[in-house]
């Protein structure tokens, strides 16, 4: 009898868990298109085919203000809080690249010099996330299903791999441009699954760059930028011009490799790849959500040499409609329409090329990082006798040496001060000046109402910190574009979700990336990630 009893108590247990599965979306789907502006949506709505971005827009829950909320803007911070649904100020991604404090050396954002790589031997594998600081979306679905969910994801991009999928994922995969080739690290696997593995093996790099690059449409379509064959771009093939059709016969083999990144081709593979892991790893076969992470990283890298309003970045966002037609296909066809929520947003935007908008008389500058660094270093000498007061400076953060002020016996936060007076008194590009001792009597918040504060660490971050005017940068820039400010040119992002009891709506109100994970959060009702401080912004059906 007893048997009987703990087998009905086992059973009817199983069945209430598979029921309130049931109230899920089979498969999570985040699409992050790096440096995609939201402008972009509608910049080139026109050609847009009606099943990729058009449909995402006509079918989903398009919010049409959607911000960051903090600064510096770029690829691992900004993955970061898509996934974690905080700021910096939390998720302790504060760059790409940032001062290390403890070890006294800069650190990429997913440098794990304990990690080695899966598929190479090079430094592109030792990766992992173990920099993140907070717990993402990722993370908690996993936990929320006693790690029964499989959590997977892909980018050309290492962080964009790497950070969405969080702590315990399953696996993530970026490429190598040293080797041409899909890897991973240790962290994950100790062997690289047999699905990348035999993607590998097609040698795709060379397929895909042995013939030209020709754009998707008629020319003529393209003429909304600015000339094909322009000053503000760099001849990034080695072809002596920088007008279609791109050849990329000049390259060496491991040139190659590298140039394979700045293509509409890498996209393709990253797209390939992210169907190959739900086949193989049977995502949204059954009643137990799983999670899919893409990040297309190939716009923004093509942003930053070709610029916003080049031929090739529009063919480029031209070909991700296509992949996400395809994607949507699939997935509709494999997981099945309506089992699946997907969302799509970008890790930042970026300005337009400064040297054009420079020559069209907007007020555009660079304060020159390292016309900065030598002042700061001459000043520590005038007032302090060495600039060895100085630890480091990096990220527009000047990072003290405690040890040197102990010894001297100064005054941190009088040392705080007359740095950031000086300054305020000696660069007219800073908009602002904060202290570590005014920072650290805040904590972060859901919106942008102190954007040097939400992207700043208290463990992490330098002791003094400020921002440029509108339209400056830490170095201007003749050919291409960058980001990394607060301002709308760089924070003005697409969101939208689309699926499983999302509704057909455009929301005009505010929102902010800090959201997306809490509004996943809500809709899967799982707990939010730990550090979380979005909010949602969808109900449930």
């Amino acid at each position: 009898m007893k048997t009987k009893i703990i087998f009905f108590s086992l059973t009817l247990s199983l069945v209430s868990f598979l029921f309130a599965q049931s109230q899920r979306p089979k498969l999570v789907v985040g699409i992050v298109v790096d440096q995609m502006r939201f402008t972009d949506l509608y910049r080139y709505y026109d050609f847009y085919s009606t099943n990729g971005f058009k449909k995402l827009l006509s079918e989903g829950s398009n919010f049409t203000y959607a911000h960051y909320n903090y600064e510096l803007t770029s690829t691992g911070p900004g993955h970061a809080s898509i996934y974690t649904g905080t700021t910096p100020f939390f998720h302790g991604i504060i760059g790409n690249d940032f001062y290390d404090k403890r070890n006294n050396r800069m650190l990429n954002c997913v440098q794990d010099d304990n990690s080695n790589g899966v598929g190479t031997t090079n430094s592109n594998g030792k990766k992992s996330p173990v920099n993140l600081l907070s717990s993402t979306i990722t993370d908690e679905l996993k936990l929320f299903t006693n790690k029964k969910s499989k959590v997977f994801s892909v980018s050309i991009k290492d962080r964009g791999a790497i950070i969405p999928a969080g702590h315990m994922a399953d696996g993530a995969f970026w490429y190598d441009n040293k080797i041409g080739k899909y890897v991973t690290s240790d962290y994950y696997m100790n062997q690289l699954t047999s699905w990348v593995k035999n993607y590998n093996d097609k040698n795709f790099v060379e397929n895909f760059l042995s013939s030209d690059w020709n754009l998707l449409l008629n020319k003529s379509f393209y003429e909304i930028n600015s000339p094909d064959e322009s000053s503000y771009e760099k001849d990034l093939f080695k072809e002596g011009k920088t007008s279609f059709p791109h050849s990329f016969n000049n390259l060496t083999n491991q040139e190659k490799y590298n140039a394979f990144q700045f293509t509409p081709f890498a996209n393709q593979t990253v797209l390939e790849l992210a169907i190959e892991a739900v086949k193989n790893e049977n995502l949204g076969a059954d009643e137990i959500t799983d999670f899919l992470a893409i990040s297309f990283s190939t716009s923004d890298l093509m942003a930053h040499e070709l610029g916003n309003y080049s031929y090739e970045l529009m063919d480029i966002y031209l070909r991700i409609d296509k992949n996400i037609s395809e994607l949507l296909t699939f997935l509709d066809n494999y997981v099945g329409k309506g089992n699946y929520i997907l969302f799509l947003t970008s890790d930042h935007a970026g300005i337009e090329t400064p040297a054009y908008l420079k020559d069209n008389k907007m007020p555009v500058g660079g304060i020159e990082t390292d016309r900065v660094r030598d002042s700061i270093k001459a000043f520590a000498k005038r007032n302090f006798k060495s600039e060895e007061i100085i630890e480091n400076f990096s990220n527009r953060q000047i990072f003290l040496n405690y040890n040197f002020i102990r010894k001297a016996n100064l005054d941190l936060s009088g040392v705080q001060n007359e740095f950031a007076q000086y300054l305020r008194e000696t660069f007219y590009e800073i908009q602002s000046v904060f202290t570590r001792d005014n920072l650290e009597t805040q904590i972060a918040s859901r919106t942008s109402n102190n954007t040097i504060l939400n992207g700043w660490n208290p463990s992490r971050s330098g002791d003094i910190a400020f921002n440029l005017l509108p339209g400056y940068l830490n170095n201007f820039i003749e050919k291409g574009t960058t980001h990394g400010s607060g301002y709308n040119y760089d924070t003005h992002i697409p969101l939208i979700f689309y699926g499983w009891n999302i509704p057909a709506q455009t929301v005009n109100k505010p929102v902010y990336v800090v959201d997306i994970a809490a509004t996943l959060a809500s809709l899967m009702m799982i707990n939010e990630p730990n550090a979380c401080i979005g909010i949602p912004v969808l109900e449930i059906k």
